[in-house]
């Protein structure tokens, strides 16, 4: 399943050293259920791989930083604060392609991305239109033994 904002807070305040239970009652869990909903938390997939990622961002090299501009991801996709660092691009097809090969982005990003990038890369089938298409179809058919015959000479009197 997907990061959601619930779960992007409990990781937010695991990283600020919170326990599992003071984490589930700051991303907004009633604290009758926290102990077990930071148990549950704690061991999910999503909230595992996003503080993983918030790790790799910590420990990037300075070098990095500089060369390359922090991109805002869209606020349903990944917070402003996901660390996710990209180079400056003109063409939107090389960030896109960028987005989507990004480790360290988010996988719900990354298929957005691949999604934009869809109609760049392959045209839809549609796209021909279907007068042309049966007008293809049709020469196919009409080659060979039932090819239409050559016209009839024209006589030239003079």
């Amino acid at each position: 399943m997907a990061l959601t904002d619930k779960k992007r807070r409990f990781a937010d305040a695991l990283q600020s050293g919170a326990t599992n239970r003071e984490a589930a009652i700051a991303a907004g869990y009633s604290e009758k259920t926290a102990s077990q909903a930071g148990s549950k938390l704690a061991r999910d997939p999503d909230v595992i791989a996003a503080i993983g990622r918030k790790l790799r961002a910590k420990t990037a090299t300075p070098a990095e930083v500089k060369t390359a501009r922090k991109v805002n991801s869209p606020p349903e996709a990944a917070s402003a604060d996901d660390g996710l660092v990209f180079a400056e691009f003109d063409d939107p097809r090389d960030f896109l392609t960028a987005v989507m090969n990004e480790q360290s982005a988010e996988p719900r990003l990354r298929v957005d991305a691949a999604k934009a990038l869809m109609p760049y890369m392959h045209g839809k089938v549609a796209d021909q239109g279907k007068k042309e298409a049966r007008q293809d179809a049709a020469k196919e058919v009409g080659k060979g033994r039932y090819a239409q015959g050559k016209p009839p000479l024209s006589v030239v009197k003079g």
